[in-house]
């Protein structure tokens, strides 16, 4: 296969339809599916409903959330657009002195590509008790990740997700005057034709936005956020939209001109390890295929887009429903365009809850997914027999040694062995508070409580032991969950995306 013509598109539509026909069902929300070569659309299949309240169908043209599919585009424009003058190789505390170090340390590049360490603003606010819909504003939030520059890791040791290296970098183009919108409209939208819009707020008016939805126990729900939409997830637009701007990636010409050789550039760790994660752009093997995308998740939104460059072929999902698994979904559709099968699944970790050692890190294996500070992967079956998963912000490669599960996670080896749960509850009652931010939350017995009045929320308390318990409670549409891990008179929360915070009581008395 050496041209666009020689793709299997009906197979590719026919897995599409799959797809977007499972959201044919009376009442629901849905999505819909392009196929694309660099000059032409070959093929679509939508499903569902645009709008659950006036019963529109979803189309090519209605208008969603693109969430963190914003990346690509922002580091386009920042980097090869603004005339801003940045650096890969600049600090963060170039421009943004206020940041403390180790944060301040953190490249420009490193930000950008995911091996910053940088703690995820949204998922800090989260372990803090401030919930999904707590309205948030830009210049509160850089002082709030102004006041402590610690980070999740060294920077350049490991790779995972955040998305706040995209948040400070946008902040560094405004105060420079460079506003995120204007670059889309000068260098994107005006040239295409398209409607990208960069909006700041979740409830700013965007023309044609289609409402997203959760599912909750009782039926649907429309979905809202109230944290401001920084660079990492804000631009808006249709699937046809979208595709035009993905086509001119394709061809290297107009506005894409030059992006897909300078975003998918071989980025590395410290240790010259290679990453597969580029400058908001990640590569993909499907059997001898390289393939490059990127993917978004707001509340109740869903999008993934895939380009395979050399055969000049691509594909782009969009859905406005939370439950889409919009990844599995695409590369199911380019499996089949390409005549090419995922590996096989791998259930070669036994089930279980595992612990490591040397830091307060969990791993959660059940039915061939693999959790990891409970952010979810599927697993599949690697040349080498490992397990490994297809994620290049979260890469597993993972195997059995005896009853422990040893190999990398983030790129960074990891070992684990099976929970052993020690009874500490009664140690750790009371209330924990962090002084930074006035924060609190109460154990209850076997509860963890955190908030105020009618919106306290509760949560469920597992030990995993050596002074570690998980919690699980509800955040909006989503589960959260986290781990308490307690040194002495502190205790520090710990999630994929945030690994920073450390709350303390007055008197405590814990012996392990």
């Amino acid at each position: 296969m050496n041209s666009s013509g020689s793709m299997n598109w009906q197979a590719a539509l026919e897995a599409a339809k799959k797809v977007t026909d499972g959201w044919n069902h009376p009442g629901q929300p849905g999505g819909a599916i392009a196929l694309f070569d660099g000059d032409s659309l070959r093929g679509e299949a939508c499903g569902g409903l645009a709008n659950l309240t006036t019963g529109e169908p979803f189309s090519l043209d209605n208008v969603v959330r693109y969430a963190s599919v914003t990346k690509h585009i922002f580091a386009t424009l920042a980097l090869l657009r603004s005339n801003a003058g940045l650096s890969i190789d600049d600090t963060l505390g170039k421009y943004l002195p206020e940041l403390q170090a180790p944060m301040s340390d953190v490249t420009i590049g490193q930000a950008l590509d995911m091996t910053g360490g940088l703690p995820d603003v949204r998922e800090t606010l989260s372990l803090l008790g401030i919930s999904v819909y707590n309205v948030t504003e830009p210049d509160a939030l850089i002082d709030f990740l102004a006041t402590d520059g610690s980070l999740n890791f060294a920077a350049g040791t490991e790779i995972s997700y955040s998305n706040t290296g995209y948040r400070l970098v946008e902040t560094i183009l405004k105060r420079k005057g460079i506003r995120f919108d204007d670059l889309i409209q000068q260098h994107i939208s005006t040239p295409l034709d398209i409607a990208f819009r960069a909006p700041e707020g979740w409830f700013d008016i965007v023309p044609n936005l289609v409402p997203g939805y959760w599912k909750a126990e009782d039926g649907w729900k429309t979905s809202s956020a109230g944290l401001h939409l920084s660079a990492s997830g804000s631009v808006t637009g249709s699937l046809r939209s979208l595709t035009r701007w993905l086509q001119s990636l394709l061809k290297n010409s107009g506005p894409g001109a030059g992006v897909l050789s300078a975003l998918s550039q071989s980025r590395a760790l410290l240790d010259g390890t290679p990453t597969a994660y580029g400058l908001g752009i990640t590569h993909s093997t499907l059997g001898e295929h390289q393939l490059v995308g990127h993917g978004g998740s707001h509340a109740g939104y869903k999008t993934y887009f895939l380009l395979h460059p050399t055969l000049n072929v691509g594909a782009a999902l969009v859905s406005n429903r939370e439950d889409t698994a919009s990844y599995t979904a695409l590369l199911n559709v380019m499996s089949a365009l390409l005549d090419t099968p995922l590996p096989a699944r791998s259930t070669a970790l036994k089930d279980g809850l595992y612990t490591s050692q040397a830091e307060p890190y969990w791993l959660s294996v059940k039915d061939g997914v693999a959790s990891y500070l409970g952010a979810s992967e599927n697993l599949y079956q690697g040349e080498d027999g490992s397990a490994i998963s297809l994620s290049a912000h979260l890469p597993m490669r993972l195997q059995m040694n005896g009853d422990a599960i040893e190999g990398e996670i983030g790129l960074a080896k990891r070992y684990f062995t099976p929970t052993e749960a020690h009874d500490c509850l009664e140690l750790i009652q009371g209330r924990w508070f962090h002084p930074q931010s006035k924060a609190a939350f109460d154990i209850e017995g076997d509860k963890l409580k955190m908030g105020v009045g009618p919106l306290r929320a509760s949560g469920t308390l597992t030990s995993i032991g050596q002074g570690r318990l998980l919690v699980k409670m509800p955040d909006g549409p989503w589960e959260k969950a986290f781990c308490l891990y307690f040194q002495g008179y502190n205790v520090q929360l710990i999630s994929n995306r945030s690994r920073v915070l450390s709350f303390r009581r007055d008197e405590c008395r814990i012996s392990w």
